[in-house]
């Protein structure tokens, strides 16, 4: 099976494969047996299937048995049940890397290694594509609700900020409109995905919309609350919504395959805009209405 003695840094190689053979299958399996979707389960057997025979041809060279990354199981399977299955298979996919540069050593001594990388690649990829999910068919209704809560209510609480001056108004003000818009966003995302009848549901639509939005709400007025010193507030509620859709694009960005930095600066841009815009106005109104808090 192979053109050379196993020298040391060979069998190294060969072990670490064996190691990553074995832990993904391990990963695999645990994430079948938590599928309620038979298709799903069946995708997921049929790579931990692959995945172990890759490990029985390596083990078969080295003659050695080599234990799984048990942390690293526990790890991935812990991301799929909180964040979807398909952002965990496809961040598992991110750090391949490693792999191909080792795949590409062993293919000089093992013509079976291209052999196995080619199928790894082709055979997970055409697998993944058959998956369903219901977090990421409703992403675009969580989307939404918090793109329209990041640009309305920063920009709200902008200009509440120089208007007011007083944490706890500015807190109940947001809260109020927030709370009014999180309504309003979710009845709209109920009446649009009711018009397209695709298949979404449309309440099941509306309720991710409404709670992603209420729940940025949450976060952004909480400095506020916190806090004494409103300016102080404002510059936390600004960082929280970066730091929002920076964990947001890059969750779109993994389970989409689309790319992170062109849309986390668009979607930052448009709400550090708008709240700037809305910080200005909030001075502008103060002064021609003579108001004083």
């Amino acid at each position: 099976m192979h053109t050379a003695p196993l020298t040391p840094e060979l069998r190294q190689a060969l072990l670490e494969r064996q190691r990553d053979e074995i832990t993904e299958y391990h990963i695999y399996r645990a994430l079948a047996q938590r599928m309620s979707d038979p298709a799903n389960r069946e995708v997921l057997e049929e790579i931990a299937g692959m995945e172990k025979r890759h490990y029985d041809l390596w083990r078969e060279v080295t003659g050695e048995e080599v234990a799984p990354q048990r942390w690293k199981v526990r790890l991935y399977v812990t991301l799929a049940t909180l964040f979807g299955l398909t952002f965990t298979l496809r961040l598992m996919e991110r750090g391949e890397e490693e792999a191909q540069a080792a795949y590409e050593y062993l293919a000089r001594f093992f013509p079976q290694a291209r052999e196995v990388e080619q199928e790894e690649a082709q055979h997970e990829d055409r697998l993944l594509e058959l998956l369903r999910e219901e977090k990421l068919e409703y992403a675009s209704s969580v989307v939404l609700g918090l793109n329209d809560a990041l640009v309305e209510l920063t920009g709200a609480l902008a200009g509440l900020t120089l208007a007011l001056q007083n944490g706890p108004l500015i807190a109940l003000s947001g809260l109020i409109t927030g709370l009014a818009a999180a309504m309003s966003m979710a009845a709209s995302e109920y009446l649009s995905t009711k018009a397209e009848k695709g298949p979404k549901r449309p309440l099941k639509a509306a309720v991710y919309t409404g709670v992603a939005y209420l729940i940025t709400v949450l976060v952004l007025i909480m400095p506020y609350l916190l806090l004494d010193n409103y300016y102080l507030s404002l510059g936390l509620t600004l960082a929280a919504s970066v730091a929002i859709i920076a964990l947001f694009t890059f969750y779109n960005a993994v389970a989409r395959g689309s790319s992170f930095w062109r849309d986390f600066l668009e979607m930052a841009l448009i709400s550090l805009g708008v709240a700037a815009l809305s910080f200005g106005l909030g001075y502008l109104l103060r002064l021609w209405l003579g108001v004083e808090v």
